[in-house]
């Protein structure tokens, strides 16, 4: 019961959550959009409509299977609500691109799926738009195209009947009407006809046929000589003419045959509605919606509906190649010259990359920040593909002049090429991304080719990095003890505490396989925090069961992450505190790295541990460049000498010069009043070695591998390099 209870109140959170990150993705587009409206609404009420049109994007946004054709009714809606300045879509877009994923993430979806899917919904929501702002356009005129099939039926009377009744209908109706005969040959044409042409000469007395434009669709002259042969009575098209100047007049043109009283064909009669400003306003708003407003660039939109076109079976591409650009440092840019100047760097940029695609079957769009990618379709070799990205490094190579400035521009390329119908476009475009990191990673200004391996780790990275939030809540965490042997008369001193990862697909990680990912997403504070309980935890219970009653020492990791939390001692003491465990009894181990040249603030909660009864102690020394005369205020008492410094004792005879080295650092460690630690102690030489040299603990597979902490004592002293 009690369980059910709490589920429903989490789902109850969970709905409370995502209502009100709709509200307030609802909130900013109003915001954005209200000024530019024509609503007879208030703002409230207009954020009040908007909401459920949010919801709908959102349900579309997680639905499975994706399908964006709900947006449409959300580009129509818009116009319903009196949204019909053309200014207001890339507002309408913008919102819906900056902050839809990020105020409603789906679920369990990638961040390159959700930025893929919010692309296609705004291509959508265009669409819808534009859509419905022609039909808006074309019910407005449905009084006129009523008085035009008036006029048609008006005209067939007054042929018959009544030429001047025929001619006030006629000379009155507001739009083109014309007459010709079977011939072709124009015989007669209204004012509203003339004024489209730009003049009664440019019409009267030609011919029909003279009216070919390019754009004519493929019916057109065929539908036009059914119609003269008598073999149908109308048809009705969108067709283009010429006018003078050679602009498009772009019309919806419907053409009827006109009978004797005996029904023998005699005339054609045209009505002509001019549409040319709905036909580039919805030109207009296709750009705005497929093309990046600053650089002019297809935008991500776009080059993902060419991407899905070419990797579509049936359409005859068999290869493609794509080259997914990031530029290097553009962040600092930015950051220090403000976005003005970085907007003019993008502008650059651009204009180069666009002379860099110039062939066939070739594509450059903006996808959106600093990132470019370029689509070759068919590329006849990997190298027409890794030549484009030369072309695009040489390009970007030579510094751009803003303001007398000269920033110099690099970028770092990811490049898949292979054969269509494999894979789809997110597939792909993560492909490209995962390799352009690759490259940033070697260095940036230069290209990887995408390699099916380094996908597979990428992806297993990121969805250890994706699970590491909840992977301490599952339990999924258990800790490995690796004993201390005091040399100098074998016995347990205590134990280092080794996290582990017991994942539920790729079984047991070790702490290499997902600390640094901890430490990147700054989940190694819990997990470091869990840690530290748990072997507090353990210390106590062999303290219990220990004979001689003497503490029984816990060394934990303490990652740089940790040594910056602010909450680092409070949390030590408190852990203290509630185990019981003397302070004593405790290490906490910080790496060389993290400790050699660190400033007095960043020693400062260190030494408050000192002050605790904590000791300290600075593993992996000798690993960095190390600073001898620091380790006299460091606040350490303990050196952790790397096992670099013992693999030439492993064996007998033992290296000289590694035998003299680690004598030199355990006199000085002991002058300092530090005790030495050896790591890696594999074989019953080395560990002979070390207690002559004065070493005072040291762990290893000589003694025993980690392992539960039932097994603190269970020690194999068996060299382990003949195990």
């Amino acid at each position: 019961m009690a369980g059910g209870i709490g589920q429903d109140a989490s789902g109850d959170t969970e709905l409370d959550v995502r209502a009100d990150g709709l509200r307030r993705f609802a909130t900013i587009w109003s915001r954005a959009i209200y000024p530019a409206t024509a609503t007879s609404m208030t703002r409230s009420e207009f954020e009040e409509y908007l909401l459920p049109l949010a919801r709908g994007l959102d349900e579309a946004l997680c639905a499975t299977p994706f399908d964006p054709r709900p947006a449409f009714e959300v580009g129509a809606a818009l116009v319903a609500a009196h949204c019909t300045d053309p200014e207001v879509l890339p507002s309408i877009l913008r919102v819906v691109d900056a902050y839809l994923v990020l105020y409603c993430p789906p679920e369990g979806l990638p961040a390159d799926e959700s930025r893929s899917r919010c692309a296609r919904l705004q291509h959508a929501v265009a669409a819808g738009f534009a859509r419905a702002l022609v039909e808006r356009t074309r019910y407005e005129q449905e009084a006129i195209s009523r008085a035009a099939i008036a006029a048609r039926a008006e005209a067939e009377t007054a042929l018959q009947a009544s030429e001047a009744r025929f001619r006030a209908v006629f000379e009155g109706a507001a739009i083109g009407i014309g007459i010709a005969g079977l011939d072709g040959r124009i015989l007669e044409l209204n004012g509203a006809l003339t004024q489209m042409f730009g003049g009664e000469h440019h019409v009267r007395n030609r011919n029909v046929s003279d009216f070919v434009h390019p754009e004519d669709g493929a019916e057109v002259w065929g539908l036009y000589g059914e119609l003269v042969r008598g073999e149908r009575e109308e048809y009705r098209i969108t067709k283009p003419y010429y006018r003078p100047d050679g602009t498009a007049l772009w019309t919806n043109l419907s053409v009827s045959l006109l009978r004797d009283s005996s029904g023998v064909p005699q005339y054609q009669l045209a009505l002509m509605e001019d549409i040319t400003e709905a036909r580039l306003l919805t030109e207009r708003l296709r750009h705005e919606a497929t093309h990046d407003t600053l650089t002019g660039l297809p935008n991500r939109a776009l080059f993902f509906e060419r991407l899905e076109q070419a990797l579509s079976p049936g359409t005859g591409t068999e290869r493609l190649g794509l080259c997914y650009l990031d530029l290097d440092g553009f962040k600092a840019v930015n950051d220090s010259l403000g976005h003005a100047v970085g907007d003019r760097l993008l502008v650059a940029v651009a204009e180069r990359l666009q002379a860099c695609v110039t062939g066939p079957g070739q594509l450059v769009a903006r996808i959106g920040g600093d990132e470019f990618a370029a689509l070759i379709v068919d590329p006849a070799t990997q190298g027409e593909v890794t030549d484009l990205a030369d072309r695009i490094l040489a390009a970007l190579s030579t510094t751009v002049r803003l303001d007398g400035r000269e920033l110099p521009v690099h970028g770092s390329i990811g490049i898949v090429e292979g054969p269509t119908g494999t894979r789809g476009a997110a597939d792909v475009l993560r492909s490209a991304d995962i390799t352009m990191y690759r490259a940033k990673a070697a260095g940036g200004n230069r290209y990887e080719v995408a390699d099916p391996d380094s996908d597979a780790r990428a992806i297993t990275r990121h969805g250890l990095t994706n699970r590491l939030p909840t992977a301490l809540e599952r339990g999924e965490f258990f800790i490995e003890y690796q004993p201390l042997i005091r040399l100098s008369d074998g016995s347990v001193q205590g134990a280092e505490a080794l996290v582990r990862w017991c994942h539920p697909l790729h079984g047991v990680l070790g702490p290499d396989q997902f600390i640094p990912l901890a430490e990147s997403t700054g989940q190694i504070v819990p997990l470091g925090r869990w840690v530290l309980q748990e072997s507090a935890r353990q210390a106590c219970a062999w303290q219990r069961r220990s004979a001689d009653g003497l503490p029984v020492r816990v060394n934990v990791n303490l990652s740089p992450c940790q040594l910056y939390h602010p909450g680092l001692v409070d949390e030590v003491a408190a852990v203290l505190d509630e185990t019981g465990l003397d302070p004593t009894a405790l290490c906490l181990e910080v790496t060389e790295s993290a400790l050699i040249g660190a400033d007095e603030d960043a020693l400062k909660p260190l030494r408050r541990l000192v002050d605790l009864g904590v000791d300290i102690a600075l593993d992996d020394f000798g690993t960095g460049y190390s600073n001898l005369s620091s380790l006299r205020w460091l606040p350490i008492s303990n050196l952790k000498l790397d096992r670099a410094f013992t693999r030439g004792i492993r064996q007998h005879p033992a290296d000289p010069v590694d035998l003299k080295i680690v004598e030199g650092i355990v006199s000085l460690a002991h002058t300092l009043g530090l005790t030495v630690t050896v790591e890696g102690v594999e074989t019953r030489t080395q560990a002979e070695h070390l207690g002559l040299l004065g070493c005072d603990t040291a762990q290893g597979w000589y003694y025993a591998r980690p392992g539960p902490p039932d097994h603190l004592h269970t020690l194999t002293l068996a060299d382990a390099m003949s195990a």
